[in-house]
């Protein structure tokens, strides 16, 4: 933990710069406050009259742990500081995209450089050229990418190009996955919305969800009876092979190899969502794991270093469809950002090193063999799952397969859990159903802090067993 300099512990807040929105006479008839009173509970207090939940994506609220969420104001390798000064060990990782750890000077300097050049033109670079031959000497079903700036555009724009491709509606999805908040894909999706409880998001038509059609993650049965009843009519499947989003949950092989014959068989597009498990859990990415090659593939957060990229490719002969080739329309102002642009690239070819990945799983394995130790001992139900470096922990005795078995969990144990490791300096995801992530920074050391963290904190969940 960084102590606040002299200087600082004299400081005071004061409300915004003169505005004429009357939402902020709040601030001014406030008394100015001490810096050392607790700054995350003043800031969230402020954004919550200017900001929906008082925070910009909704599973940073903290609502399903309760408490005030950290505001963090730097990072820099493994760790953290909020406006408290206070340090964390990070299992976040911006939600992935930090494989390096925070900060990475080579990353940095690339930005910089960028940076200097312009930070953004509307008009092609080298760089996104350089971007695009990347991941396709990457990932081999890659052939053709195109840039965008967000997970939920790829996803988006993956859907429309499927559909334009086959001309047909029928989009398949399973339970628990989650693929960005357009909305077609907000129909029992992970991540937030199960944080939240909710099955599916308000806004979305009934029209909409009649082309979106949910099915059990990891059936087979299910799968081939969709296809059997409706095959000729769908456009394209799209799933997380590691569903990230409620928790850690992979797909059987049998599952994917079904999956992959079934849509060959019936003239539908596989669309592979590795958003979160691209370049994030080996270098050929969840495709390499299975030996499954995607018509589509969505990609985001390591492919921009912690900057606002992602990219969805597949098959020239799907990809020649888009616009200006063909009718499926998509384009974006920022897409190809050359500042972002330039830390992913950085990113990508750092991860390339001899031995990156099984640098990042052994830690991995270490850290959750210490975790699982210290949940026997407690007597507190618990198991986990990783793969390169990403990885579930789960209260249960063994690791869920389905939505049905991640909902049938202790996960009303995880919030004690939760906030015992942040009172340790752990910062964990604020959810029980996503997943954390292991970064090149992460130390010996560090693994052996937070699995003697954890000691203690199962130590204190034991008594709502």
């Amino acid at each position: 933990m960084r102590s606040p300099t002299p200087a600082a512990c004299n400081a005071q807040i004061h409300p915004p710069a003169p505005y004429n929105n009357p939402i902020f006479s709040l601030f001014a008839a406030e008394p100015a406050i001490d810096i050392m009173t607790d700054q995350n509970q003043i800031l969230f207090e402020q954004a919550s009259i200017t900001t929906p939940g008082g925070v910009n994506s909704p599973v940073r609220a903290f609502r399903s742990v309760g408490g005030t969420p950290r505001f963090i104001k730097r990072a820099l390798g493994a760790y953290m500081w909020d406006e408290n000064d206070t340090q964390y060990l990070d299992f976040v990782g911006s939600w992935g995209p930090a494989i390096l750890g925070h900060a990475h000077p080579k990353v940095v300097q690339a930005v910089q450089t960028a940076a200097a050049d312009g930070l953004g033109f509307g008009a092609p670079t080298r760089a996104e050229v350089e971007m695009a031959q990347a991941l396709c000497a990457m990932l081999p079903s890659l052939q053709q990418v195109r840039l965008v700036s967000s997970g939920t555009e790829a996803t988006m724009s993956a859907i429309r190009l499927a559909r334009g491709f086959t001309g047909r509606d029928l989009l398949v999805k399973f339970e628990g996955c989650y693929h960005g908040h357009s909305d077609s894909l907000l129909i029992k999706a992970g991540s937030g919305l199960l944080t939240q409880g909710n099955p599916s998001s308000a806004g979305v038509p009934q029209s909409v969800s009649n082309d979106t059609l949910v099915l059990p993650y990891n059936d087979v049965a299910a799968l081939q009876q969709l296809f059997k009843e409706k095959g000729a009519q769908v456009a394209g499947v799209i799933l997380e092979p590691i569903a990230g989003n409620m928790n850690f949950v992979r797909a059987s092989t049998e599952f994917m190899q079904t999956l992959r014959a079934l849509c060959t068989q019936h003239g539908a597009l596989l669309i592979i969502d590795e958003v979160m498990t691209g370049f994030r859990v080996g270098l050929h990415c969840a495709q390499g794991l299975y030996g499954i090659d995607a018509d589509i593939t969505t990609l985001g957060k390591v492919i921009g270093g912690g900057m606002p990229v992602a990219a969805f490719g597949g098959r020239a002969d799907i990809m020649a469809h888009m616009a200006p080739l063909g009718g499926v329309y998509q384009a974006g102002t920022l897409s190809g950002n050359p500042v972002a642009v330039a830390a992913g690239l950085t990113t990508l070819n750092l991860i390339r090193e001899t031995g990156f990945f099984e640098n990042l799983r052994s830690k991995g394995e270490t850290l959750l063999a210490g975790f699982t130790r210290a949940a026997q001992n407690a007597g507190v139900p618990f198991s986990t799952d990783i793969e390169g470096g990403m990885f579930g922990l789960f209260f249960s005795e063994t690791p869920p397969k389905s939505y049905a078995q991640v909902m049938a969990s202790r996960a009303d144990l995880f919030p004690a859990f939760f906030h015992a490791m942040l009172d340790e300096g752990i910062y964990l995801a604020p959810s029980a159903f996503e997943a954390g992530f292991i970064s090149a920074a992460h130390t010996d050391q560090d693994i052996e802090r937070a699995i003697a963290a954890a000691e203690r904190a199962f130590a204190k969940v034991a008594p709502s067993v």
